[in-house]
Protein backbone atom coordinates (compact mmCIF):
# COMPACT_ATOMS: atom_id res chain seq x y z
CA UNK A 1 0.00 0.00 0.00
CA UNK A 2 0.82 3.44 -0.80
CA UNK A 3 3.21 5.45 1.89
CA UNK A 4 1.45 8.70 0.80
CA UNK A 5 -1.98 8.46 -0.12
CA UNK A 6 -3.38 8.82 -3.64
CA UNK A 7 -6.29 10.56 -4.08
CA UNK A 8 -9.24 9.44 -6.92
CA UNK A 9 -9.36 12.60 -9.37
CA UNK A 10 -12.12 13.78 -8.10
CA UNK A 11 -10.42 14.03 -4.33
CA UNK A 12 -7.60 15.64 -5.58
CA UNK A 13 -6.51 19.33 -5.43
CA UNK A 14 -9.16 21.83 -7.38
CA UNK A 15 -5.83 23.14 -9.29
CA UNK A 16 -4.98 19.56 -10.03
CA UNK A 17 -8.02 18.47 -11.30
CA UNK A 18 -7.72 20.16 -14.68
CA UNK A 19 -4.01 18.87 -15.14
CA UNK A 20 -5.43 15.14 -14.31
CA UNK A 21 -8.35 15.55 -16.96
CA UNK A 22 -5.72 16.63 -19.31
CA UNK A 23 -3.66 13.53 -18.45
CA UNK A 24 -7.28 10.61 -18.90
CA UNK A 25 -7.78 12.77 -22.52
CA UNK A 26 -4.30 11.80 -23.52
CA UNK A 27 -3.96 8.38 -21.95
CA UNK A 28 -7.29 7.07 -21.55
CA UNK A 29 -6.79 6.77 -17.74
CA UNK A 30 -5.10 8.93 -15.00
CA UNK A 31 -2.12 6.78 -13.32
CA UNK A 32 -1.51 6.82 -9.97
CA UNK A 33 1.64 8.60 -10.30
CA UNK A 34 -0.07 11.77 -11.52
CA UNK A 35 -3.13 11.51 -8.86
CA UNK A 36 0.01 11.49 -5.82
CA UNK A 37 1.94 13.59 -7.67
CA UNK A 38 -1.34 15.94 -8.06
CA UNK A 39 -1.27 16.46 -4.32
CA UNK A 40 1.03 19.45 -5.47
CA UNK A 41 -0.55 21.17 -8.43
CA UNK A 42 2.99 22.96 -8.86
CA UNK A 43 4.48 19.83 -8.97
CA UNK A 44 2.15 17.98 -11.28
CA UNK A 45 2.25 20.73 -13.61
CA UNK A 46 5.81 21.05 -13.76
CA UNK A 47 6.48 17.44 -14.03
CA UNK A 48 3.66 17.51 -16.80
CA UNK A 49 5.08 20.38 -18.64
CA UNK A 50 8.73 19.11 -18.82
CA UNK A 51 7.41 15.74 -19.85
CA UNK A 52 5.36 17.34 -22.65
CA UNK A 53 8.49 19.64 -24.35
CA UNK A 54 10.51 16.44 -24.04
CA UNK A 55 8.69 14.69 -25.84
CA UNK A 56 8.32 17.58 -28.81
CA UNK A 57 12.08 17.47 -28.64
CA UNK A 58 14.73 15.81 -30.99
CA UNK A 59 14.50 12.24 -29.09
CA UNK A 60 12.39 9.95 -30.27
CA UNK A 61 9.51 7.89 -27.79
CA UNK A 62 11.35 5.11 -28.63
CA UNK A 63 14.30 6.75 -26.96
CA UNK A 64 13.04 8.14 -24.36
CA UNK A 65 11.40 4.90 -22.79
CA UNK A 66 14.46 2.64 -23.45
CA UNK A 67 16.45 5.71 -21.00
CA UNK A 68 13.38 5.42 -18.74
CA UNK A 69 13.77 1.41 -18.78
CA UNK A 70 17.56 1.83 -17.70
CA UNK A 71 16.84 5.01 -15.28
CA UNK A 72 14.36 2.53 -13.25
CA UNK A 73 16.29 -0.40 -13.55
CA UNK A 74 19.18 1.20 -12.07
CA UNK A 75 16.62 3.11 -9.13
CA UNK A 76 14.83 0.29 -8.23
CA UNK A 77 11.75 1.90 -9.36
CA UNK A 78 8.97 -0.84 -9.68
CA UNK A 79 6.32 1.55 -10.55
CA UNK A 80 7.98 3.02 -13.16
CA UNK A 81 9.49 0.12 -14.40
CA UNK A 82 5.98 -1.33 -14.86
CA UNK A 83 4.44 2.19 -16.74
CA UNK A 84 7.63 1.97 -19.05
CA UNK A 85 7.61 -1.53 -19.85
CA UNK A 86 3.66 -1.29 -20.69
CA UNK A 87 4.92 1.78 -22.51
CA UNK A 88 7.58 0.78 -24.46
CA UNK A 89 5.89 -2.50 -25.57
CA UNK A 90 1.79 -0.92 -26.67
CA UNK A 91 2.94 2.83 -27.08
CA UNK A 92 6.59 2.77 -28.50
CA UNK A 93 6.11 -0.60 -29.72
CA UNK A 94 9.67 -1.91 -28.29
CA UNK A 95 10.56 -5.65 -28.64
CA UNK A 96 10.74 -7.85 -25.22
CA UNK A 97 14.61 -8.21 -26.09
CA UNK A 98 14.75 -4.38 -26.87
CA UNK A 99 12.90 -4.14 -23.08
CA UNK A 100 15.13 -6.04 -21.80
CA UNK A 101 18.74 -4.75 -23.18
CA UNK A 102 17.42 -1.28 -22.07
CA UNK A 103 16.96 -1.85 -18.82
CA UNK A 104 21.15 -2.74 -18.69
CA UNK A 105 21.31 0.57 -20.83
CA UNK A 106 21.92 -1.20 -23.73
CA UNK A 107 19.85 -1.46 -27.41
CA UNK A 108 20.06 -3.99 -30.49
CA UNK A 109 20.67 -0.42 -32.19
CA UNK A 110 23.96 1.29 -32.36
CA UNK A 111 22.62 4.73 -31.84
CA UNK A 112 20.41 4.27 -29.36
CA UNK A 113 22.64 2.20 -27.62
CA UNK A 114 25.28 5.22 -27.42
CA UNK A 115 22.73 7.19 -26.15
CA UNK A 116 22.07 4.40 -23.61
CA UNK A 117 25.72 3.96 -22.84
CA UNK A 118 25.69 7.89 -21.94
CA UNK A 119 22.67 7.74 -19.60
CA UNK A 120 24.33 5.25 -17.83
CA UNK A 121 27.18 7.34 -17.10
CA UNK A 122 24.77 10.34 -16.44
CA UNK A 123 23.32 8.20 -14.03
CA UNK A 124 26.00 6.44 -12.33
CA UNK A 125 28.28 10.24 -12.09
CA UNK A 126 25.44 12.15 -10.93
CA UNK A 127 26.13 13.93 -14.20
CA UNK A 128 29.53 14.37 -14.01
CA UNK A 129 30.89 12.57 -16.88
CA UNK A 130 34.45 12.45 -18.96
CA UNK A 131 34.84 14.67 -21.94
CA UNK A 132 35.64 11.00 -23.67
CA UNK A 133 31.89 10.34 -23.01
CA UNK A 134 30.57 13.37 -24.44
CA UNK A 135 32.94 12.86 -27.55
CA UNK A 136 31.74 9.15 -27.62
CA UNK A 137 28.24 10.21 -27.86
CA UNK A 138 29.05 12.83 -30.44
CA UNK A 139 30.37 10.40 -32.57
CA UNK A 140 27.18 8.42 -32.41
CA UNK A 141 25.36 11.36 -34.36
CA UNK A 142 24.10 13.42 -31.14
CA UNK A 143 24.47 16.98 -31.40
CA UNK A 144 24.28 19.42 -28.40
CA UNK A 145 20.34 19.65 -27.89
CA UNK A 146 20.23 15.49 -28.45
CA UNK A 147 22.86 15.60 -25.62
CA UNK A 148 20.96 18.19 -23.54
CA UNK A 149 17.46 15.98 -23.80
CA UNK A 150 19.22 12.86 -23.04
CA UNK A 151 20.69 14.35 -19.82
CA UNK A 152 17.14 16.09 -19.32
CA UNK A 153 15.25 12.88 -19.65
CA UNK A 154 17.21 10.59 -16.93
CA UNK A 155 16.82 13.95 -14.29
CA UNK A 156 13.64 13.27 -15.44
CA UNK A 157 12.85 9.79 -14.68
CA UNK A 158 15.46 10.16 -11.56
CA UNK A 159 12.29 12.43 -10.55
CA UNK A 160 9.81 9.83 -10.95
CA UNK A 161 11.32 7.31 -9.88
CA UNK A 162 12.49 9.33 -6.55
CA UNK A 163 8.45 10.14 -5.77
CA UNK A 164 7.36 6.42 -6.56
CA UNK A 165 10.33 5.34 -4.33
CA UNK A 166 9.28 7.56 -1.49
CA UNK A 167 5.41 6.75 -1.89
CA UNK A 168 6.29 2.81 -2.47
CA UNK A 169 2.91 3.77 -4.86
CA UNK A 170 0.67 1.48 -5.82
CA UNK A 171 1.45 0.21 -9.01
CA UNK A 172 -1.27 0.18 -11.71
CA UNK A 173 0.26 -1.60 -14.65
CA UNK A 174 1.22 -5.35 -14.91
CA UNK A 175 3.92 -4.82 -12.47
CA UNK A 176 7.73 -5.44 -12.95
CA UNK A 177 10.12 -6.15 -10.93
CA UNK A 178 13.73 -4.44 -10.79
CA UNK A 179 16.43 -6.83 -10.98
CA UNK A 180 18.41 -5.26 -8.02
CA UNK A 181 18.65 -2.04 -6.56
CA UNK A 182 21.96 0.03 -7.09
Amino acid sequence: MSRISIPTVETSHEASKPLLAAVKQSLGVVPNLMKLVGHSPAALEGYLSLNGALAKGKLDAKLRERIALAVAEYNGCDYCLSAHDYLGRNVAKLSGSEIDAARDFHSEDPRADAALRFARRVTELRGRVSDADLSTLRDAGFDEASTIEIVVTVALNVLTNYVNNVAKTDIDFPQVTAKSVA
